[in-house]
């Protein structure tokens, strides 16, 4: 009777049982949702447009893009997460041809749903799985490696079915700042590049990049004629006469030690024969520029010691124009830049290289003057993104070369074959070495046209300082491989280390420590313009240490000129290997894991097509590894990459 009583009592308790309760996706913090574009918006496209996928009509969801990221806390009662997936149907027409994704749902680390690739016009995918027991899920939406463009994506009514706490949207947790870079040695070191190009009879500036305690004395022999070192500096400046290759004899001594190293000059038709290093405006202030701050940068460029480790140019980006006027009629300097001339001279006597920025259309993107307009007489009719009738920019390259400066930032999209010559042309008439890029997100089919006219140009959209920006951007490189050269190279955007902001919030980068050893890491390999975004007044010892390592900096200025290239890729596991051979016959190899878990990741030999006992050297640490045979492996933290070098033993 008993037994009865007690079985009866346990049913009559469960009838009261609670019932799960509905917690919908987008009633969390969507504020943590990392993505390579744009944010994640609730019960919209990212595009602010109603959801919908396949004509079909959403009142609920989170509308994102790929490539994301949406971690969620859970307590181990969530009983169940259910949805449908798809490709909102928001994109213009041209970029829905181009749009595909695939959602994947990863519970404590382990894939548990995936919808395959998606393609824009297919109907929402139903998700309905069991989420019992797991404490972390992570919404992955990839762009499954063609790009992003029409990659808006939806979770549509997303919602889970809760038994204990509600589920909690959070960020990766930061792990603490490390620095891997030795200390400065205090004797003299030539540091990379190596290699240099000039034209005959243009204005010549290079300042030779020797680390070590001041003062130096610096010398060099073999110099063509026409060109002088300054022994105090290491400034090597006039103007070379005769073209050819010379190889220039470099010496660089203190109280602490000598060292020499060879330099080639080649003096001929070539510039830019390493990728471009130095420093750009945009990332930190955005249009919020004037004169006291470029100046200011200059300073902080020399006075941290950059200037040593290669860096050369501080270049000046959107929000410095004014009107037309002046001696060609070209765009003058408003008022936060007094004294152009001056300015470019100031940057000079650093041994420092100075940049500026234009576009083909009569109004930049920050709503300035660009170089063309709608009268004769340079007037602009309407202010608007769009090319003016008549083109300046004859007018603006003749005042840029009599300012003075060494870079020109074009700006646009699309970018197009006529203005990319038109300027050219102009530039290479101007009597200066002017280094040429253009920007941005240039057309892949018409790369080849890109490195004949430009020596970089942009091949993506803005990066901003997210993982997933940063990844989806430089994990796509592999396509414009074939097309940089030595003279023209592939620009996946600026840094995004250090202090950053626009012009807004000025803010420590978004990017954990690992996070920022991959980006220097993957544009490295990819021997990437290395042009810092960040306020150089504000330099920390983290991304000073960053930014200043000569064994990375060297496999990313190689005379070889190659951009590496990817040997191996898992997605499953979120694991990338890239490779770049080097001038010396040696081999730089990026192990990187994108996943959130600490990974053991190998490279194999034969995967490098190489073979015997091979050397390793840790690239970050500056550090030998040692000897070994067919293969390679090491833990390599989670969003974190292990940088190395491998040659054979001699």
């Amino acid at each position: 009777m008993k037994k009865y009583f007690s079985a009866l009592l346990i049913i009559l308790l469960s009838s009261f049982t609670t019932a799960p309760r509905i917690v919908w996706l987008d009633e969390l913090d969507l504020s943590n949702v990392d993505q390579s574009a744009g944010k994640a918006i609730a019960n919209q496209s990212m595009w602010k447009t109603p959801l919908s996928i396949a004509g079909e009509k959403f009142d609920r969801g989170v509308g994102t893009h790929a490539a994301s990221v949406f971690r969620i806390k859970l307590d181990g009662k969530t009983v169940s997460f259910k949805a449908s997936a798809g490709i909102d149907d928001s994109a213009p027409e041209h970029e829905l041809k181009q749009a595909s994704a695939e959602f994947i749902i990863l519970g404590d680390g382990k894939i548990i749903w995936r919808s395959g690739i998606m393609h824009a016009g297919e109907k929402a995918k139903q998700i309905d799985i069991s989420v019992k027991g797991i404490k972390s899920l992570i919404l992955r939406v990839d762009h499954a490696g063609d790009g992003i463009a029409g990659d808006r994506t939806n979770w549509v009514n997303a919602r889970f079915e809760v038994k204990g706490a509600d589920p909690v949207s959070v960020k990766k947790e930061r792990e603490q700042e490390y620095i891997l870079t030795p200390a400065v040695a205090r004797q003299p070191m030539i540091n990379a590049p190596y290699i240099y190009g000039a034209r005959p009879g243009n204005p010549f500036l290079f300042t030779v990049p020797v680390s070590g305690e001041r003062p130096l004395n610096i010398t060099a022999t073999n110099l063509p004629e026409g060109l002088s070192i300054d022994s105090n500096t290491g400034i090597i400046t006039g103007k070379a006469i005769n073209p050819g290759t010379y190889t220039v004899h470099i010496s660089a001594k203190n109280q602490y030690g000598e060292t020499t190293k060879d330099l080639t000059l080649e003096i001929g038709e070539k510039i830019s024969l390493t990728p471009p290093m130095g420093w750009n405006s945009w990332n930190i202030f955005g249009a919020d520029i004037d004169d006291k701050k470029i100046r200011r940068m200059a300073d902080r460029m020399v006075e941290l010691g950059l200037v040593n480790y290669g860096y050369a140019y501080i270049n000046i980006d959107d929000g410095w124009q004014g009107v037309r006027g002046g001696k060609y009629n070209a765009i003058m300097p408003n008022d936060k830049f007094p004294d152009m001339k001056g300015l470019v001279d100031y940057v000079h006597s650093k041994g420092l290289k100075i940049g500026i920025y234009s576009s083909p259309w009569v109004q930049t993107f920050a709503g300035y003057i660009g170089s063309s307009a709608d009268t004769r007489n340079g007037k602009v009719v309407n202010s608007s993104r769009r090319y003016g009738e008549f083109s300046f920019a004859k007018n603006d390259v003749k005042q840029w070369a009599e300012w003075g400066f060494d870079y020109i930032k074009y700006d646009w999209v699309t970018n197009d074959i006529a203005h990319t010559a038109e300027l050219s042309y102009l530039l290479r008439q101007s009597g200066r070495d002017i280094l040429y890029s253009i920007s941005n997100a240039a057309p892949f089919e018409l790369a080849e046209d890109w490195s004949n006219l430009t020596n970089a140009w942009r091949t993506t959209g803005d990066i901003y300082d997210s993982w997933c920006s940063m990844t989806t951007i430089g994990f796509l490189q592999d396509k414009w491989q074939p097309f940089a050269k030595p003279g023209s190279w592939n620009d996946p955007d600026m840094l995004i280390v250090g202090k950053v902001g626009w012009g807004k919030n000025i803010h420590s980068t978004h990017l954990s420590p690992d996070e920022q050893y991959t980006h220097i890491t993957l544009w490295s390999i990819l021997a990437a313009p290395l042009l810092i975004g960040c306020d150089l007044e504000q330099m920390d010892d983290f991304t000073m240490n960053l930014l200043s390592n000569r064994e990375v900096i060297a496999i990313n200025q190689d005379i070889a000129g190659i951009q590496g290239s990817r040997v191996y890729a898992d997605n499953n596991k979120e694991i990338e290997v890239w490779s770049k051979p080097l001038k010396d016959g040696s081999i730089a190899v990026g192990l990187f894991n994108l996943s959130d878990n600490k990974q053991d990741i190998s490279i194999f030999w034969d995967q490098l097509n190489i073979q015997g006992k091979q050397k390793v050297r840790n690239l970050w640490e500056q550090k030998d590894k040692g000897v070994y045979i067919n293969k390679y492996q090491s833990d390599v933290p989670s969003h974190g990459v292990l940088f190395i070098k491998i040659e054979p033993v001699k």
